[in-house]
């Protein structure tokens, strides 16, 4: 059995005293390989450094809708140049959040519409964060279109009217520990909608750690239990649910083992 964390910050301070560790575990706890994600330029370079550490760790560089306001004027370039890396997978994450509005909206938009460009011209798939802001997320999606390769919206926390319209723009939709939450029975009738073929593992460790480590760091390794909680929701084999979800990010992000 092998699992796959699609969505993860490795190079988050909160990693600083055992990265070395948490690395090495990857074979004993069966990852086959994780998506470490930038929020800005210079993180998206924190990310991809880290990335070489590791032919497990793969890289995803771009601007948050949290830094949207803060981008220099040539920071599209400065992504491009960076998406050129053999070990960049995606760009992202990238989209809106109208939750905490960090940036203004006219902000989060443009840096969101420039870089889903960017990736389309690039042809590399796109990781979406998108909170309280699915309408517009959907409108400008709708018009530009996503990338060749597709996206995943990451952390999802829609209901299943709305998950179902983004997998049919081409979208995986991204369950990581909230779905062992008791109370997010919402994010279980996602899972049950839109089937094992259209979701991604993922962790967004340091944050958003399962159910039974709430309240403490979470960690690539906790993947594990997204993955049995998946299988018991859908009541499938877990080897069977991981080696679809394993299937999956291999084909958006087109790694090849």
């Amino acid at each position: 059995m092998k699992f796959v964390d699609t969505h993860a910050h490795l190079h988050f301070p909160q990693f600083k005293d055992d990265l070395d560790k948490i690395i090495s575990l990857f074979k004993s706890k069966q990852i086959e390989f994780i998506v470490n994600v930038g929020i800005d330029v210079e993180d998206s370079k924190r990310a991809l450094e880290l990335s070489k550490r590791s032919e497990n760790i793969f890289c995803a560089v771009g601007v948050h809708p949290h830094e949207a306001e803060k981008v220099e004027k040539d920071y599209i370039k400065q992504l491009e140049k960076l998406a050129k890396d053999d070990k960049v997978v995606a760009l992202g994450e990238m989209g809106l959040d109208y939750y905490r509005n960090l940036s203004p909206k006219e902000e989060q938009l443009k840096a969101f519409r420039e870089q889903l460009i960017l990736a389309k011209e690039l042809d590399l798939p796109v990781i979406l964060h998108i909170r309280n802001a699915y309408d517009d997320a959907y409108k400008l999606l709708s018009q530009i279109g996503l990338p060749g390769p597709g996206g995943v919206v990451h952390a999802f926390s829609a209901d299943t009217e709305w998950a179902l319209k983004f997998v049919r723009l081409g979208a995986f939709i991204g369950i990581g520990g909230p779905i062992t939450y008791p109370k997010n029975h919402s994010l279980r009738s996602v899972v049950r909608v839109v089937g094992i073929e259209n979701i991604l593992s993922e962790t967004d460790c340091p944050y958003l750690p399962p159910q039974q480590f709430r309240g403490k760091r979470n960690e690539p390794a906790y993947v594990r239990i997204v993955v049995e909680k998946i299988s018991e929701i859908l009541n499938q084999n877990v080897q069977k649910v991981s080696d679809v979800l394993l299937g999956n990010a291999k084909e958006l992000f087109s790694i090849n083992f």
